[in-house]
Parts: C-alpha cells; sequence; structure tokens
C-alpha cells in the first residue's frame, strides 16, 4: 500500500485515493446506528433542545452579522445586540400573557361550575336518544345510560382540579425551562460572536476543492432556506394572530389577546397545532356562550382563517423549493412530537429543511432530498415503441 501524504498545515491527506477504503456497513448496522441515534436523542433531550435551537436560530441570524460585519460592526457587538433582543422579546411575551393567565387562574372555579352546568345540558340533549337504547336492549341501554351520567359528573366534578394540577405542573418546571432558554442564549451568543470560523472549520474538515465548495454551498443554502421560511412563517404566522384575536375579541371571547398569542405560537406547529386551537376556541366557547351556537361559530372562524392559511396564503408567499411532502412534514411532526414533545413539533420542520439542503448536496443523497421535497413529480414518459427495421432492397442497383 502506497504511504498517505498529509499537508504541512492542517494534516489532511492530498491524495483522497492513497487512503485505504474501508467497507460499506450492511444494513443491519445502519438499522441498528437508527435505532441507537434516536434513543440517544430521546435520552439527552433537557440537553439538545437548546443546543438544536441554537444552532437553528445562528443560520438564521448569520446573514444579519455578516451585513453589519459588512459596515464595520464587530460580531461581538451583532451577537449581543441579536441575544438582548431575543431576551427581551421573551420577557415581553411572558408580561402580556401573565395578565390573561392570572385572569384565567381567578375564573377558574366559575369555569368549573359553568362546564358542569353545560355537560349536564349536553347529557340532557342526548336523553332522547338513551331513551330510544333503552327501547330497544333495556338492560344495556340503562348501564349506558347510567355510565355516561356517571362519566359526565366525573368530568365535571374534574376538569378544574386537572386544569389546576396542569397549572402547577407547569410552574414547577419553570425554572428547568429557565435555564435552557438562558444556556440556548448563551450558545448562540458564541456562535454568532465567532464571525466565520464555525464556516471555516467545517470546509476545512473536508479534503478536496470540490467537497470545500459543496460544503460552503450547502451552508449557504442552509441559511438562506431556513430564513427565508421562518421568516414568512413567522410573519404569516403574526398575522393570523391578529385576525383570530379581533374576530375572538367580536365575538365577545375572553381575553382575546390571549387567544392571538396562541394562534400565533400554535400556528407554528403543523396540522396540529391548528386543530388544537380549534378544540381551545370551543370549549372557551362552550364555557362562555349559554347556547351551542356561538361555540361552534366560533371553532368554524378560527378553522377558517387556519385552512385560508395552509392553503393559500403559506403556499403563496412560502418558495416552492421550501414546499415539503406533506407525508412526511406529518411523521416527522409526530416523531420528533414523540422525541421532545411540543419542542420537537415545533423544530420539526426546520430541521427537515436542513436535511433536505443537505441530501442535495450530498452525492448518493439525492433520491431522498427528492423524496422529501413537496414538488410534482415529473410525468413518466411513455416508452417510445422502437423503430421498424429498414428493409435492404433485393436487387442491385440500376
Amino acid at each position: 500500500m502506497a504511504p498517505v501524504t498529509y499537508t504541512a498545515v492542517h494534516k489532511f491527506p492530498i491524495d483522497r485515493d492513497s487512503r485505504p477504503k474501508r467497507p460499506r456497513p450492511s444494513w443491519p448496522v445502519v438499522g441498528l446506528f437508527i435505532l441507537a441515534m434516536i434513543a440517544a436523542i430521546a435520552f439527552a433531550r433537557d440537553f439538545l433542545m437548546p443546543i438544536t435551537f441554537s444552532i437553528l436560530l445562528f443560520f438564521v441570524f448569520v446573514p444579519v452579522r455578516r451585513r453589519l460585519s459588512r459596515l464595520g460592526v464587530a460580531p461581538g457587538v451583532t451577537a449581543a445586540g441579536i441575544v438582548f433582543s431575543l431576551f427581551f422579546s421573551i420577557i415581553a411575551l411572558i408580561w402580556s400573557v401573565s395578565g390573561p393567565a392570572g385572569q384565567l387562574i381567578a375564573d377558574m372555579p366559575d369555569i368549573q361550575s359553568a362546564l358542569t352546568e353545560k355537560l349536564q345540558r349536553l347529557r340532557g340533549t342526548f336523553e332522547t336518544i338513551d331513551t330510544a337504547m333503552t327501547q330497544i336492549e333495556a338492560e344495556t341501554g340503562d348501564a349506558t345510560a347510567t355510565g355516561e351520567a356517571t362519566n359526565a359528573e366525573a368530568v365535571a366534578s374534574t376538569a378544574g382540579i386537572d386544569v389546576a394540577s396542569a397549572i402547577l405542573n407547569g410552574l414547577a418546571t419553570t425554572p428547568g425551562i429557565m435555564g435552557q432558554v438562558a444556556l440556548t442564549l448563551f450558545l448562540l451568543f458564541f456562535l454568532i460572536a465567532s464571525g466565520d470560523m464555525l464556516y471555516l472549520k467545517i470546509v476545512q474538515s473536508f479534503d478536496s476543492l470540490r467537497e470545500k465548495r459543496n460544503a460552503y454551498s450547502a451552508l449557504r443554502e442552509i441559511e438562506e432556506s431556513l430564513g427565508s421560511y421562518l421568516g414568512a412563517i413567522t410573519l404569516i404566522n403574526a398575522c393570523l394572530g391578529v385576525a383570530i384575536g379581533l374576530a375572538m375579541w367580536a365575538f365577545g371571547m375572553p381575553s382575546p389577546l390571549l387567544f392571538g398569542l396562541l394562534a400565533f405560537s400554535l400556528n407554528f406547529i403543523p396540522y396540529l397545532g391548528a386543530i388544537t386551537g380549534v378544540g381551545i376556541a370551543l370549549l372557551v366557547g362552550l364555557v362562555t356562550f349559554s347556547d351551542i351556537f356561538w361555540p361552534v361559530m366560533v371553532a368554524v372562524v378560527y378553522l377558517s382563517f387556519t385552512t385560508l392559511e395552509g392553503q393559500l396564503i403559506t403556499p403563496y408567499f412560502v418558495a416552492r423549493r421550501l414546499q415539503m411532502n406533506a407525508v412526511v412534514v406529518f411523521l416527522t411532526v409526530a416523531l420528533w412530537a414523540w422525541l421532545w414533545s411540543v419542542i420537537g413539533m415545533i423544530i420539526a420542520v426546520p430541521l427537515l429543511v436542513v436535511i433536505s439542503v443537505i441530501c442535495d448536496h450530498v452525492p448518493g443523497l439525492e433520491k431522498l432530498g427528492n423524496f422529501l421535497a413537496g414538488d410534482d413529480p415529473v410525468p413518466l414518459a411513455e416508452d417510445e415503441p422502437a423503430p421498424a427495421a429498414v428493409r435492404e432492397p433485393s436487387g442491385s442497383l440500376p
């Protein structure tokens, strides 16, 4: 075997072909590695969540740091400005939510009694159906009716307790959340303040000039794609939150500001966020209004706004190349929800964008990138008939 020659500065092999080739791992080994990686991600969630957030935010704010550097602003100053802006934005968000949330906690006994009354009315509405079922099957119907009554009373009696316990559990996890936010902001500061060092280290880890160019192109495309996607989605979600907040105010719903902030936050979660918002609006409407018509109208209006945003506005304003395969997006959101709960659902699509960009720049992963993309597939061309054989003339030329 020929000796390997290295560069003098970074000790990288000059000739890639001179290195011994490693055998490719088998599919069972790849499967075990994927399972081990998923288990490690789930086990180290408290450590990996702020790191993942910091890296995603780093790619978003790198263009800002680059533009300010051209104007003579030091990377450390830019990093401090970005981190402090995010910190004060979080404080302002908490302050704006604290008032409606405190009022909600104070009104919890009234909400519990109203919910009990609503459940009793709903049980009375279905008495006709219970009577018909009793006439068909007397014994089964009686047991069912009794079971439904008992379940309704149990739900009504424990609704307020469940909400209160959920609030107490949320307050108990506040120190851990604050620690993760602090780790995210500190790591983001160091990443932005380092300038182009991270990009240079990543590029220098490759051997050939072609691979270095591909790596740098992938990094630039990741920051461009994430910036475009998150910027457009944030603006659209802000407009959606304003629209839903005004609609809740027009209906006379309590805390329309809280509904607007809730719609803004939940819409970062594909599919499940809109469904959760509609369910919350319906439940609050049932407690607020005396009849069933207005709660249903509130839920329909909420669903109409989210459907309009998801089917028309977002596909129009978000670039076509950032569209993802809907099935892959749903499965990715479900996977990350299982791994990291709500935080996983929020970062699922940005991570999918990063993976899609990497697949487009890594040889051998183009097919996976094409599968992740949401572009319309190229229609398969029909097989053209083979040209008919030309027969040679049997006679000689005159």
